[in-house]
């Protein structure tokens, strides 16, 4: 129901002005209808019921999209209780804490995942029967395609199509000296390996086109309003931005399938194992179209921070820059001769070694996940009235885990704002959820971590790096990740970069 479709439909039942004032007057009468939902829900109390969040619409709605890590905060303080709800709208939302409600949420069934960050996130561009309103054997079927496309045989293959964008990405930047933005330049490098492994051949080797699609993935970010995503049927200019540019999305990913389909070549990349399998076209654009988002928005995030933190903590990046250079002594076919060849002689060494021989930089993955990834895992309660950790969740109910509730627990992590890759696991039951947890992980981590060991390896191959301010003068540490920028938790812009060193080795 879109007001200025109203206008021209309605127009013929009488003048100019009743028509006006009847498209003005209908989203006037839903926003009343919601005011009054939400003044009810207050009063309505039972004793297996969280305390209600004592604050007005307008101090829960907005907060919520934009700091939401500071409002969830806020309302535990407030309740001082480790479970409290309120109304995003018309909707009811539960808010967890604490290992046994952890437990609960990870492990029940009728919570669902897809439906909860439909609602509440809205930050995958939602086409329907594409990319949202999926039929349960359509996602089993996307997970098993997602699956193969990290197959071992498979990555092995495209590893030396992801060194040479890295390699050809990383020269772009400048010689020794030269700055960078990590929290620019390393997202975007991240996104061309992230095409390049869940996309095609054409699409990662048309740089113009690879730009055009973080571009408008970005426009969707920024198009992700409260409006848009409790309002979706309110043409609100954000909402107009999210539909053209989804719509831009698939055009791109549709027009590659085509030319792909027409060309009659056969590539060794994961859209001709979509097409190989007979799937049907929309199935393909919606695996590429949220998965490209999804992946290259966490393990972009995630880079970002580990390159980020390296810089600022030496210590740690001698200990991964040894381990990536014994890496390529022990495991390469060929031998060193010079710099030119890296990229290949690289691609040489297996992927079980990668995945298998870096625990220096497993150790910093994992702390950069604990410590920079600003995460509240969403769901919805599909089936009948529920309990989690003793708090009932009405059907249609959503609920809400924040991850700083173990990840920033200083019982469980000693100064958890301190970057520290080797302090001692937790041994508290789900006491990491850096993937996920449960019945709910991550299902595209080989391929993240893979990436990520790709482009720190290379960076670390031959030369080094620091840390610096606006000036150029070395930083005597790294920013805190400001867990309010739910997306990629940034530091406030120009507040650091990374300068790149002189060759080490």
């Amino acid at each position: 129901m879109y007001p200025l479709g109203l206008l021209a439909l309605v127009q013929h039942l009488g003048t100019h002005d009743a028509a006006l004032k009847l498209a003005i007057a209908l989203p006037s009468v839903v926003l009343l209808a919601l005011l009054y939902s939400w003044a009810r829900t207050r009063k309505e109390q039972d004793d297996d019921d969280p305390p209600f969040l004592p604050l007005s619409i307008w101090e829960t709605v907005w907060p919520f999209f934009t700091t939401r890590h500071d409002f969830i905060a806020r309302g535990f303080e407030l309740t001082r209780a480790p479970a409290f709800r309120f109304k995003l709208l018309q909707h009811t939302v539960v808010v967890l804490s604490r290992e046994h409600a952890r437990a609960d949420f990870f492990a029940c069934r009728g919570l669902d995942i897809h439906e909860g960050f439909k609602v509440l996130s809205g930050a995958i561009p939602m086409l329907p029967g594409v990319t949202s309103d999926l039929q349960a054997r359509t996602i089993s079927l996307i997970h098993r395609r997602l699956a193969a496309a990290q197959g071992s045989d498979h990555l092995q293959r495209l590893i030396p199509c992801v060194l040479q964008d890295i390699q050809h990405l990383v020269r772009s930047w400048g010689a020794a000296g030269s700055t960078i933005d990590p929290f620019t330049h390393i997202p975007a490098l991240l996104f061309q390996t992230t095409v390049r492994c869940l996309a095609g051949h054409e699409l990662a080797e048309d740089a113009a086109t690879v730009a055009r699609l973080r571009g408008l993935y970005d426009t969707l970010d920024r198009s992700t309003t409260p409006l848009s995503v409790l309002l979706p049927w309110l043409p609100s200019p954000s909402m107009l931005s999210k539909v053209w540019a989804s719509k831009q999305v698939y055009d791109i990913i549709d027009g590659a399938i085509r030319a792909r389909v027409a060309g009659g070549v056969a590539h060794d990349d994961t859209l001709q194992m979509l097409l190989d399998h007979g799937d049907e076209k929309l199935l393909v654009v919606g695996f590429i179209m949220g998965l490209l988002v999804a992946g290259a928005r966490s393990t972009g995030t995630t880079a970002s921070w580990i390159v980020t933190y390296l810089a600022g903590h030496p210590e740690w990046r001698c200990k991964v820059q040894d381990e990536v250079h014994a890496l390529l002594s022990n495991y390469a076919a060929t031998p060193a001769e010079g710099v030119a060849d890296r990229a290949a002689q690289f691609a040489t060494v297996p992927l079980e070694a990668f995945e298998q021989c870096m625990p220096a930089m497993d150790a910093v993955i994992r702390e950069t996940l604990r410590v920079a990834q600003p995460h509240t895992a969403m769901r919805r309660n599909v089936g009948p009235e529920t309990y989690v950790g003793g708090v009932r969740v009405p059907s249609g109910a959503y609920v809400v885990y924040p991850f700083s509730d173990i990840h920033l627990d200083a019982a469980l992590y000693p100064d958890p704002w301190r970057f520290d890759p080797g302090r001692a696991e937790s041994t508290a039951p789900l006491g990491y959820v850096g993937w996920g947890g449960g019945r709910t992980v991550c299902l595209g981590q080989r391929l993240a971590k893979l990436q990520m060991k790709l482009v720190l390896s290379t960076l670390l191959l031959d030369s080094d790096f620091s840390l610096v301010d606006q000036f150029g003068q070395q930083l005597g540490r790294s920013p805190r990740p400001n867990w309010n920028d739910h997306l990629t938790c940034k530091p406030p812009s120009g507040s650091c970069y990374v300068r790149l060193g002189d060759q080490k080795y």
